[in-house]
């Protein structure tokens, strides 16, 4: 059992837990929690840490049971933990790191972030683009680092489904996006027509800006259509994750009954 904070592994975990550039840098991350442990997919697992007083039910035994677990003591895996109420187990996971052009060539289905700042706004995105069926998410490099624990804990597992990459330059892949018939678009205050105006249902990407600011003026221009989310009473705009969320679903819901329509003459 590891009992000192001092401990080489220990320190790598909470370096982990701590600093973008270092997890980068090891290109690992730490998830913690029961749920975010399990859902780890086998070949990225690299090292499974437990509290000495981890007691876990028997489908929790049952996992852990052909994997080698490292137990430390109660009081270092509170030094450890990022949560208010640790579960007692946590894991150093690798980065799955896919190219822009694997994930453009998986789907038709897209989300940019620019300038994302919020990690709870960011997990809670990637958790609903598993849930509408996203292909993939591209990010500029000055979004909140996905990896962050706050944004890895509100992905509930998500963050392993979902495809994305942060990219240095968002103008050139969004030109090779266009030259693959995707269509952009943005939901700006100059938006002319209500999303559900709009035909979803082809190749598509939403573009989503800062929380505060919104896009880019670079960034808004290269977008096919401006489209807008109407409001009522004297709300000016939506939080980024709801409305990225409420584009997503009318894009789904369009799919759907497009593809209804196919099989229904």
């Amino acid at each position: 059992m590891i009992t000192s904070t001092s401990n080489s592994q220990i320190r790598h975990v909470a370096m982990l837990q701590k600093k973008a550039r270092y997890r980068n840098s090891e290109g690992q991350f730490v998830a913690e929690g029961i749920k975010m442990v399990l859902e780890t997919p086998p070949e990225l697992l690299s090292r499974i840490y437990v509290s000495e007083d981890f007691q876990p039910e028997k489908q929790v035994r049952a996992w852990l049971s052909d994997k080698s677990c490292e137990v430390v003591s109660s009081k270092v895996f509170k030094e450890l933990s990022m949560t208010q109420t640790p579960q007692g187990i946590l894991a150093v996971v690798h980065m799955s790191r896919p190219t822009p052009e694997e994930i453009l060539s998986s789907g038709d289905c897209f989300l940019i972030l620019e300038n994302l700042q919020d990690p709870g706004n960011l997990g809670t995105i990637i958790r609903t683009a598993e849930g509408a069926g996203i292909d993939g998410i591209f990010m500029n490099k000055t979004c909140v680092d996905i990896y962050n624990p706050k944004v890895v804990r509100s992905t509930m597992g998500s963050l392993y489904r979902v495809p994305f990459v942060y990219t240095d330059d968002l103008q050139s892949l969004i030109k090779n996006m266009k030259t693959r018939g995707v269509r952009l678009f943005a939901a700006h205050l100059k938006g002319e027509k209500a999303y559900y105006e709009e035909n979803l249902s082809g190749p598509c990407a939403f573009l989503i800006g800062n929380e505060a600011n919104g896009l880019s003026d670079e960034t808004a221009a290269l977008a096919d259509v401006y489209i807008k989310i109407p409001m009522l009473g004297k709300v000016e705009s939506l939080n980024a994750a709801m409305a990225a969320g409420i584009l997503m679903y009318e894009m789904r819901r369009q799919k759907a009954t497009a593809h209804l329509g196919n099989h229904h003459p």
